[in-house]
């Protein structure tokens, strides 16, 4: 019965996002404007990391798909809830798992499609890296939505109005993206600043899909970051049901 409710939970939402073009297309303007105006600037300059400048460059850039887009995904449960959508969900049998998982899974294949649009212009702007490395990019860019998306909606089960919701994604999205290292490495940054980001799990994220973009599998960074990601999962998704459970969502 997961799988089904899933599943019609999914189509639903499926549906909606393919009648949106603005809201497929839209949601991949800031990376690609940082890739074509902010790429060239990085060509040739000493970045510290392995791999030329798009190849630091881009896995960033996925990422930061992921975390902003991902981060304010709560906003549809707010427009949901003030046109009754969320009420008329509460009674039906469906499973309150299914209710999340439907909403995270779309947003992943949303932000995975758009992904591969900004891999594209990176091919066009000078980016060679390996297929599977960037495979395993998308797989990050999946677990990341996710995690992200569950949060978000979570949030905005506790929240009423967008008001309220804005200002704590920002607060917290906007951190998180200075201390990941998502434009350039934080190595390049002072001691201090370096040591703060690995408080960050996004920053395990980076460097993983960095490491993968240079053929690099087998490493340290991959390791720290397929368990940063697994683990960020697991516990956004728990969280995520906890609050749909609670809220009779």
């Amino acid at each position: 019965m997961l799988i089904h409710d899933t599943s019609l939970i999914f189509g639903r939402y499926v549906r909606q996002t393919l009648r949106s073009r603005f809201q497929i297309f839209f949601g991949i303007l800031m990376p690609l404007l940082y890739l074509f105006f902010f790429g060239p600037l990085l060509t040739g300059l000493p970045l510290g990391s392995t791999g030329d400048s798009w190849q630091v460059l881009v896995p960033g850039l996925l990422l930061q798909l992921a975390l902003f887009g991902a981060s304010f995904t709560g906003f549809a449960i707010i427009i949901e809830q003030s046109t009754g959508v969320v009420e008329r969900m509460r009674v039906t049998p469906v499973s309150r798992l299914a209710l999340l998982l439907g909403r995270v899974l779309r947003d992943a294949l949303l932000f995975m499609f758009q992904a591969v649009l900004l891999v594209l212009a990176a091919l066009v702007m000078g980016l060679r890296a390996p297929l599977p490395g960037v495979l395993v990019g998308f797989g990050f860019v999946g677990l990341l939505t996710v995690s992200l998306a569950s949060l978000s909606y979570a949030l905005a089960m506790k929240v009423r109005t967008p008001q309220e919701f804005g200002p704590v994604i920002n607060s917290l999205t906007m951190p998180a993206m200075l201390l990941s290292g998502l434009m350039l490495p934080m190595t390049l940054g002072p001691a201090w600043l370096d040591v703060l980001s690995h408080f960050t799990p996004f920053r395990y994220l980076v460097d993983a899909v960095r490491d993968a973009y240079v053929g690099s599998y087998a490493t340290a960074h991959m390791l720290y970051g397929v368990a940063a990601a697994l683990a960020f999962a697991l516990l956004a998704v728990t969280v995520g049901t906890r609050v749909f459970r609670r809220a009779g969502a």
